[in-house]
């Protein structure tokens, strides 16, 4: 942890030319939040935005795994911590603990303040310079690192919250907490994505609803809230996301594709409109 332990805290003005911000929620884990951030950024870049991606799943930083760019040193410059680019034009940024860790196979085992401060340096620390949107990808549940991201973004303006479940009901039923969550904490909830909605056969196309279907869309129904989408189980994204491949680069005449491009541009419109 030395890395993390030799840096310096810095100003809180490295936010002010990130126009927005949005969490990325789900009451449990499992969903795929991790992925949907992922794809959701990617999408975005395509659509030529410039994204950010804060990845305070301490105990589970996969993010740097699923866009490929391994374990690169971080640098600092006067404002801060200097994100991990995944591209040549700089239009993906990442900051993640798993960046920090000497040992990729060492555990986060950090009581509630260690946290925190760790959140509270992220948030202040990075210098992201201008970004369209950056989305911050949490843990499961409502736990402390959730209150830490709200208290340390106080000074700059959330958007509000996109919110990921699965279509079955121990899913969503998780998901109601952390809608009421958003409620108590004042969090906008801009709308829920129904993840694993559906398999696509990798032979035929076919897309078969191995779980169920429509829990997401019936929670948002009931909750009052927008539902983004759906995106299904796809053997071409998994593979793509355990090798670290832009899959909307890859993939463009998938029915994911459009599933994933269609939820980022509502959701980017409708930040538009907030």
């Amino acid at each position: 942890m030395s890395q993390i332990q030799n840096m310096e805290q810095n100003n809180d003005g490295n936010l002010s030319q990130v126009r927005h911000v949005v969490l990325v929620l789900s009451g449990k884990g499992g969903v795929g939040k991790s992925t949907i951030t992922t794809e959701l950024a990617l999408a975005l870049r395509h659509a030529g935005k410039k994204v950010g991606i804060l990845d305070v799943d301490l105990c589970g930083p996969s993010i740097p795994r699923m866009l490929g760019v391994g374990r690169p040193d971080v640098h600092q410059c006067d404002s801060g911590w200097v994100p991990v680019y995944t591209d040549a034009q700089k239009s993906l940024a990442l900051m993640s603990i798993g960046f920090l860790l000497e040992d990729p196979d060492e555990a986060v085992v950090w009581r509630g303040p260690k946290k925190t401060a760790m959140i509270a340096q992220f948030v202040s620390d990075v210098a992201w310079g201008e970004l369209d949107v950056l989305l911050v990808d949490t843990p499961p549940g409502t736990s402390d690192e959730h209150l830490a991201v709200l208290e340390n973004l106080k000074k700059h303006r959330v958007d509000g919250a996109v919110l990921v479940t699965t279509p079955q009901a121990v899913s969503t039923g998780d998901v109601r907490r952390e809608i009421t969550f958003c409620k108590k904490t004042g969090v906008r909830i801009l709308g829920i994505i129904e993840n694993m909605s559906g398999f696509v056969c990798p032979h035929c196309s076919d897309c078969s609803n191995i779980f169920s279907k429509g829990g997401g869309e019936e929670l948002a129904k009931l909750t009052g809230s927008t539902f983004l989408g759906s995106v299904p189980l796809d053997p071409l994204l998994s593979t793509s996301i355990e090798e670290g491949k832009d899959f909307m680069q890859s993939f463009p005449e998938s029915a994911t594709f459009s599933a994933i491009s269609s939820i980022s541009q509502t959701l980017f419109n409708s930040l538009q409109t907030a």
